[in-house]
């Protein structure tokens, strides 16, 4: 997975009725692009994901 500062991280909910989450990324801490990222979500919330399967980067040109 490699990701750029401005690209959106869309997590798929992980049971029935959970929904998905939306963020940005805003900062890119493993080398290359790799993570972990700090994100921060659609809720103003911000942490740092270490992005799994049900995890898709939506690159921002």
């Amino acid at each position: 997975m490699e990701a750029n500062v401005g690209d959106r991280l869309l997590v798929h909910g992980h049971v029935v009725g959970e929904g998905d989450r939306h963020g940005e990324i805003v900062e890119v801490r493993g080398p290359e692009g790799s993570p972990p990222y700090v994100v921060r979500f659609t809720d103003g919330h911000e942490s740092l994901v270490y992005p799994g399967p049900d995890a898709v980067i939506e690159h921002i040109k």
